[in-house]
């Protein structure tokens, strides 16, 4: 006769904890899979990675690779405020900056960006700084990227939807810069054409 042997509860307890929690983690993982980044002709893409730190700020290292030359910056945002809402939209603001890295070569991004951006040249002739400041301005958050490049609030989705503004003299740039750091992409996205020399002026200034 076979002996039967009996679970404790408790047992049988932690083993549907631990296999709900494995199937939520392999559900994340799969979301986080199928988050791949769809290009457009009037954006650029780069990679993130996060930066070491212990404050609210949010900083990144970023590349950008093409035919052997790659540009090395770092994005910084600081911690964002809410604004009065605007049309029934929750939207914060704040500031940040592009630093520039040692060792970088921008000159195929510049040439990316100035087409992406619709810019009119590519600087040629560029004071470097060691960054550049601005002010941000969050669209929308936990978006998904559609098939077309834009992005929509959606289920599973990393992507910050934000645009920023870039002075140069009296005249200011505006530009999208829009991140995952969950993917590891952010891109730099059109906002208007007549702003395309300005934004590039000034990023190949960091890049």
């Amino acid at each position: 006769m076979k002996l039967i042997r009996f679970v404790p509860l408790g047992c049988i307890g932690i083993l549907l904890f631990l296999s709900v929690d494995a199937c939520r983690k392999d559900s994340a993982q799969a979301a986080q899979s199928t988050e791949t980044y769809v290009s457009d002709p009037n954006s650029v893409g780069f990679d993130i990675s996060a930066y070491p730190g212990k404050d609210a700020t949010r900083r990144w290292n970023a590349t950008y690779s093409e035919r052997g030359k790659t540009a090395r910056f770092i994005i910084q945002l600081d911690l964002s405020k809410r604004m009065e809402p605007e049309a029934g939209l929750q939207i914060s603001s704040g500031h940040g900056f592009i630093a520039a890295e040692e060792g970088s070569d921008a000159s195929t991004m510049l040439v990316a960006l100035a087409k992406a951006l619709e810019a009119k040249k590519v600087p040629q002739k560029v004071q470097r700084a060691s960054r550049l400041p601005f002010t941000y301005v969050i669209l929308g958050e936990h978006n998904v990227q559609a098939k077309d490049g834009g992005f929509s609030p959606g289920p599973g989705g990393n992507w910050t939807a934000m645009k920023i503004f870039v002075s140069e003299g009296q005249d200011e740039g505006e530009v999208f810069l829009n991140f995952n750091p969950v993917a590891g992409k952010a891109q730099f996205s059109i906002k208007d054409p007549d702003y395309g020399d300005i934004v590039v002026g000034k990023l190949a200034t960091v890049l």
